[in-house]
């Protein structure tokens, strides 16, 4: 019989264009997350401050697509990771930002960066260095495969603790009654 220790998953979070509630349910877990830390390594996270995602066998990603900059991160993340998650309503569906995808996104940014009355003087930023925004905004399964969806606007701090104990025990995740919501 081997001593030796079980090798920890490695797992990886990213955030596109969403609020980072996602993330803050992961944080929420609480004292949980010493426990989920025996089990398995964080790769890039905003716990570990890594730019760049290496070899992971688990990937969260929370937001939707609404730019060229998204569609890349998500294109390199899905390349580096195992099994993808789209966590949250903005990764499953568009979310909030895709509330947009109904009104011209010229008008809209002029709504917003130059006839808003809060705005003095305003103009619609056009700077090469920001990322090209798309006319509408996109779930993640339009681009890359996804291998699970995790729903809520955020999912709480239990379903993302339940999901992630499923997968580390080799089973298919299953959210009961009660573990998802969307306030």
């Amino acid at each position: 019989m081997s001593d030796a220790p079980k090798r920890k998953l490695r797992v990886a979070t990213t955030s596109l264009a969403g609020c980072f509630g996602c993330h803050m349910s992961v944080l929420d877990i609480d004292e949980r997350l010493f426990d989920l830390l025996e089990h398995v390594e964080f790769d890039r996270s905003p716990i570990t401050d890594i730019k760049h995602c290496g070899p992971c066998d688990v990937g969260l990603v929370e937001g939707g697509i609404c730019n060229a900059e998204n569609i890349h991160v998500l294109r390199e993340f899905r390349k580096h990771c195992k099994v993808l998650v789209a966590v949250g309503a903005c990764a499953v569906t568009g979310g909030l930002p895709a509330q947009r995808n109904h009104i011209d996104l010229g008008a809209c940014l002029q709504e917003v960066y130059v006839t808003e009355p809060s705005v003095r003087n305003g103009c619609i930023p056009n700077d090469p260095e920001l990322p090209l925004l798309f006319d509408k905004v996109h779930a993640l399964h339009e681009v890359v495969h996804i291998d699970y969806f995790l729903p809520g606007c955020p999912p709480p701090a239990d379903a993302i603790w339940k999901f992630l104990t499923d997968l580390l025990a080799g089973r298919t995740p299953h959210l009961g009654h009660g573990l998802i919501h969307y306030d």
